[in-house]
């Protein structure tokens, strides 16, 4: 059976979409059969491996409001990248939240609908939003574990302990098996004082869930999106590209 790995963080902007695709390259790359899911309705997974948004006949967004199987809902990328598919998204996705109010099994929407291909795929890896809306809460209900990206900034931190906070309920409440399988620190810099001052209180609560490898502040990792190729794609042996080659192996190192 197939793992299920959602990127989560309700902060914006903390390299969660970046991750994604890149891991799910990595690991792809690695002989793993991998899908993406794009959950997040501004589309930045999707546009990221390059597929135009607006020419999209089915989405991430027929899947979870139950207008189409997920099976159908597939782009398989393998002629450009080594055994990856997606499952995209674009706007349409925003009106999901509104759809499911209504619906009383709505936590259980993502998972019920990747039931049928996850034994496709040895990895199923999952881009949300950056909030904790009932988008976010399908991702977390329908995965095995959840990957934190987060900043080494002090408002970071903050959001660290409220998510957790979220992860510990939807365990509760929706999905017993969750588990979080590490704290991924990106956009690093380590001569600045504040990543290290953030980095002692990381590791005085979070040290054995947080990765060996950090996420520099890289160039050619900021331009691979607009180029709608992953970096191990783009510039295989830029520094971007080592690092997440690197977090890609300690992961299944942790599995």
């Amino acid at each position: 059976m197939g793992k299920i790995i959602v990127f989560s963080n309700q902060k914006g902007g903390v390299g969660k979409t970046t991750s994604a695709v890149n891991v799910a390259a990595c690991v792809g790359k690695m002989g793993k059969k991998v899908l993406l899911v794009d959950l997040d309705p501004q589309g930045n997974t999707t546009s990221g491996v390059g597929i135009n948004k607006r020419k999209m006949p089915l989405s991430s967004y027929d899947v979870l409001v139950g207008r189409a199987p997920a099976e159908n809902c597939i782009t398989n990328l393998e002629s450009d990248f080594d055994n990856l598919s997606i499952i995209p998204a674009n706007i349409n996705l925003a009106g999901a939240e509104f759809e499911l109010i209504q619906d009383e099994k709505r936590e259980y929407k993502l998972r019920d609908a990747l039931v049928p291909i996850r034994d496709n795929y040895d990895f199923i890896f999952i881009d949300c939003p950056p909030s904790l809306g009932m988008l976010t809460i399908n991702t977390l209900v329908a995965s095995d574990y959840v990957i934190i990206p987060m900043q080494c900034e002090f408002y970071s931190l903050e959001g660290l302990s409220q998510l957790m906070q979220t992860i510990k309920t939807c365990k509760r409440l929706y999905n017993k098996n969750l588990q979080l399988l590490g704290i991924l620190i990106t956009m690093h810099n380590g001569r600045l004082n504040l990543s290290m001052q953030v980095m002692d209180e990381l590791k005085k609560y979070y040290a054995g869930k947080l990765f060996r490898t950090t996420i520099p502040r890289n160039v050619r990792l900021s331009e691979a999106p607009s180029y709608g190729s992953p970096i191990i794609y783009y510039d295989p042996y830029s520094k971007g590209a080592e690092a997440y080659k690197a977090v890609s192996a300690e992961m299944l190192e942790r599995l």
